[in-house]
């Protein structure tokens, strides 16, 4: 029996475990679905103790796939959906209420409010972030607000808050230890990037007592150690980090002007700036990439709300095809001749155009418009609007390091779909690098765990390890190219005007 590292993939739609070997190299896996909760309309949320028992279910699988024991185990890395916001009391760890996920918009109204009393600029100063319903800050507004009581426990020290990682850590040391890492502090809009601290002034300003905070780490450091009946014994948990910074790390974007992309139900782009925070002129988010040895890398956000939820909805909204598989395979058969295009707006727009107001719509329906246009003009959806991201991050980054000719390294669901990278290089004009392993995820948090623990080598020798599967290159002539995006501007323009 070898030794592996165990990572958790807590994602929006599921929980998955997984084994790495120490060539990095997947041992075994488990995967277990995760209820959504839609009690409002804007309203997303799950059950706090489904992630939690989805979380170590699959753990307990994985483990027993490989026939491994907690001896075998030489540490955990955590991988989380980010700003899904949870409290919980701090004897007995349940929950006061379901998480709050973070494409839920119920807290819209308050943001707006603290934006036209002039807050926004103090917001993105510190935290780099935007005054969103995105982040977590007022979705704990909302619960303390909300929940009876919940304040006053609050400031009596009763009540922790966290995201989904500081959740499951705490779970898994059967409560001794409250900790978060920097890349996932810093979506709460509560955390200086700049400082690496909580920050006073937005503490005043969301009413959040600063009790409730757990300590924040390095991604890669010692969080704690799993209660022994959890999983058949002591697992030190070694690595923690948002599942976008923790899927930078899996594709190895070390190197300031890398840059990878993620398609699963969202879509998110980041770009390393090294160690100096590039503050977005062009309406994205300025975040921590990681930090390794208190030293934080930054990047360049733009964060698409809806992705592979479109082609969800095609499936299960419209009943047009039966599985992602299908939408892909229908699509190009589709009539070149047409030029339909869906703006999947459904919970309003996000980077760079961040509209939380706007709905989706179909253009340029006609009488021949089929299955397969319909499940073009959804593919292609994600590709125009990452087209709109990478045109922002560029403009940002310009004149830097000559990053207009960065190739975009994908993973996801979404990226293993031919047609659909095929169309996104088309639509960038620039290569998409699909990797070998597309469980960069995971790959991440298993990393950082190994990292800290010793099991992996330091970041030079683990990207140097990094390997292609495949490079989609630009086959659409600039003239297409040019009129296709703008139809596509022209479409969002409609809805945003």
């Amino acid at each position: 029996m070898g030794r592996f590292i165990l990572a958790i993939d807590q994602g929006t739609t599921s929980s998955r475990a997984l084994l790495f070997r120490d060539d990095l190299t997947v041992a075994a896996s488990a995967q277990e679905e995760l209820p959504q909760h839609y009690p409002a309309s804007g309203f997303v949320e799950q059950e706090a103790e489904d992630i939690w028992r989805t979380s170590l279910s699959t753990c307990r699988a994985a483990m027993a796939e490989a026939g491994a024991t907690a001896a075998d185990i030489v540490a955990i890395g955590i991988a989380n959906q980010r700003e899904t916001t949870l409290v919980w009391d701090r004897e007995t760890g349940e929950a006061i209420y379901r998480a709050i996920v973070w494409q839920d918009r119920r807290t819209a109204p308050m943001c707006a409010r603290l934006e036209e009393d002039g807050h926004g600029p103090l917001v993105q100063a510190r935290t780099g972030l935007r005054l969103d319903a995105y982040f977590s800050a007022p979705k704990l507004r909302w619960l303390l607000d909300n929940v009876p009581g919940a304040q006053e426990r609050a400031e009596r020290g009763e009540l922790a808050f966290g995201t989904v990682d500081t959740f499951l850590l705490y779970r898994l040391t059967g409560g001794r230890v409250h900790a978060t890492d920097a890349t996932n502090a810093a979506r709460t809009m509560l955390f200086d990037i700049h400082t690496g601290a909580w920050d006073d002034d937005l503490l005043r300003l969301f009413g959040i007592p600063r009790s409730m905070l757990p300590e924040v780490r390095d991604s890669a450091a010692a969080f704690g150690k799993t209660d022994k009946d959890l999983l058949g014994g002591e697992i030190a948990v070694c690595g923690i980090a948002g599942d976008q910074q923790a899927a930078v790390v899996g594709q190895a974007c070390f190197e300031p002007g890398m840059l990878k992309s993620t398609y699963g139900t969202g879509c998110f782009a980041l770009l390393n700036t090294g160690t100096v925070p590039v503050t977005s002129r062009h309406r994205l988010l300025t975040t921590i990439a990681y930090q390794l040895d208190g030293k934080r890398t930054y990047a360049l956000e733009g964060s698409i709300f809806v992705a592979g939820a479109a082609v969800q909805w095609l499936r299960d909204g419209l009943g047009v095809v039966s599985s992602a598989r299908e939408a892909s395979e229908i699509a190009a058969k589709a009539d070149p001749a047409q030029d339909v295009m869906l703006v999947p707006a459904f919970v309003g727009l996000g980077a760079p155009h961040w509209n939380p107001d706007v709905r989706g719509a179909l253009f340029g329906l006609t009488r021949a418009t089929g299955p397969a246009e319909l499940a073009r003009a959804t593919l292609e959806s994600v590709c125009f609007q990452t087209v709109d991201l990478l045109e922002a991050m560029h403009a940002d980054w310009a004149g830097r390091d000559g990053s207009s000719n960065t190739i975009l390294r994908v993973d996801g669901g979404m990226s293993a779909s031919d047609f659909t990278m095929q169309r996104l290089a088309d639509l960038l004009g620039a290569a998409v690098d699909r990797p070998v392993l597309m469980e960069t995820t995971a790959l991440g948090a298993a990393y950082l765990a190994g990292l800290a623990s010793g099991f992996y080598p330091q970041p030079a020798e683990f990207a140097a390890g990094w390997h292609r599967e495949r490079r989609f290159l630009p086959e659409m002539d600039a003239g297409t190219r040019a009129r296709r995006i703008a139809a596509w501007h022209d479409a969002v323009s409609r809805l945003t005007q």
